[in-house]
């Protein structure tokens, strides 16, 4: 940390470049977690059948998990090089295609790998050589990977949010420079339990109305993370935030996209881009709404 005081630009330079590899890395959770998951539902139950989270051909079989295989081309299952590995460099170096076989490289991939980059400068520049940010960059991380896999599979697996809830909780307990790091225990608590139950409130009257179900339970997990990490306090603006940005992009949808209302429309993304927003700025916003309605 004293380093970093000293020189301020090298925590921005460091997190930029941190983000950029995890950014790769968040590329192998998004895709490899949803078949680790179906995987295990299919050992576990044997009716199960896991629509969306089948295995691709060069999976089927071998080990299969965040480590192992090394990364291959999901079309021809070519291994990929170290040389060919670099965040965003490689794919540019490649012209968009795998080395093996041609196939053209989803542009997802340089794409998930340079938000992470900007995201992790972004939040370095706010924090900057603290406590805050050893903590902000991983929560960060791991609501950019929850949103990609619930855009992709309409999932939010437990295997992330529950840790991401607990290390809320237990973050809670720490102190930095004489103050909390985010919230304090009461408040953790409290917000954990209530940005579970808030929402699960929600679906429970919907299905009572509707007979139909509006949300899953791993968007209440995800709620009940933000509270443990954040506090309750900031849960209104975190519950405003998503509702509002998922209202306008649903009704835009239907509206220019040509979905039906039917249509299920992940909420996890907008849930993650709340609670980032509120990470950062939260306190300052709610704040400012306070002096408005003043």
């Amino acid at each position: 940390m004293e380093l970093f005081k000293i020189f301020p630009g090298a925590v921005l330079l460091v997190s930029g470049l941190v983000g950029l590899i995890v950014g790769s890395f968040l590329n192998v959770v998004a895709y490899r977690v949803p078949i680790m998951l179906g995987r295990a539902w299919r050992e576990q139950c044997a009716e199960l059948q896991a629509e969306g989270l089948q295995e691709p051909p060069h999976a089927v079989g071998k080990p299969f998990n965040l480590v192992t295989p090394n990364s291959t081309c999901p079309r021809c299952g070519g291994a990929v090089a170290a040389r060919h590995n670099i965040p965003v460099i490689s794919f540019l170096a490649l012209r968009g295609r795998c080395a093996h076989c041609d196939a053209k490289i989803s542009p997802r991939y340089p794409l998930i790998e340079g938000l992470a980059a900007v995201l992790s400068l972004i939040v370095a520049w706010v924090f900057g050589p603290t406590w805050q940010l050893v903590c902000a960059l991983p929560i960060t991380w791991t609501l950019l990977a929850l949103a990609v896999i619930d855009i992709d599979h309409k999932l939010l697996p437990d295997s992330m949010t529950l840790p991401l809830l607990w290390a809320g909780l237990l973050a809670s307990l720490f102190h930095s420079n004489g103050g909390v790091i985010f919230t304090d225990v009461t408040s953790s608590v409290i917000g954990a339990a209530a940005g579970y139950l808030c929402l699960w409130s929600v679906y429970q009257a919907f299905k009572l109305v509707t007979g139909k179900e509006g949300m899953g339970y791993g968007d209440f997990k995800l709620l009940a993370a933000l509270g443990a990490w954040l506090g309750w306090q900031l849960l209104p603006l975190i519950i405003l935030l998503s509702a509002t940005v998922g209202a306008i992009i649903g009704t835009a949808m239907i509206i220019v996209g040509g979905n039906s209302r039917e249509t299920p429309i992940p909420f996890g993304p907008y849930l993650a881009a709340a609670g980032w927003i509120a990470l950062l700025w939260g306190t300052d916003l709610t704040r400012m709404y306070a002096q408005l309605m003043s």
